[in-house]
Parts: C-alpha cells; structure tokens; sequence
C-alpha cells in the first residue's frame, strides 16, 4: 500500500476542525505525527496551522515551486500560495 506524502509542498485536504473541507499546502515538518498548513488566504505563511497528519488527507499533486523556495528558505508569497493551489483545481472559495 502507497504510503501518503506528507512532504513539504504537497497538497491535503482537511478532514477535522474549523478548516474541515479546505485544501492547504504543507509548509513546515513538526515531527511524525504534526505538520504545519497554510493556505495563504484564511491561514497565510506567516502564521500556518499545525495539524495532526490523522486529520488530513493526502492528494496526489505537490506545489513544486513553494516546495522549491521552502526548501532554500526563500520567501513565499501568501498570493503564490493562493495561485499555485487554484491553478491545480484547488479551490476553497464556497
């Protein structure tokens, strides 16, 4: 069985809490059970959420370019965030 990505830049949908039902970018590894997400709308870059990997689901797609400047700790622009998800058919707008 295929183990889910959980990796930086990958894309999860929320399946618990407040967010439940928005799709969101991993943006920071806490440790093996938490992960931090952002959205770069109702959670933006500078203050992303840390969630519980068993409360979300992973999708296939991954955000190549945020996880390219995450990755050399470049800054991201909530707006890129925003972009990048939409352009993957992502959209949380109800």
């Amino acid at each position: 069985m295929n183990q889910p990505d959980y990796g930086l830049g990958s894309v999860v949908y929320s399946l618990m809490g407040r967010d439940k039902g928005r799709y969101f970018a991993v943006v920071g590894l806490v440790d093996e059970s938490y992960v931090l997400i952002a959205d770069g709308d109702l959670r933006r870059l500078n203050n992303p959420k840390k969630k519980k990997i068993k409360h979300l689901q992973s999708k296939p797609d991954k955000l190549e370019n945020i996880m390219i400047k995450l990755e050399s700790n470049q800054k991201v622009f909530d707006s890129e965030l925003r972009s990048a998800l939409e352009s993957l058919g992502y959209n949380n707008q109800a």
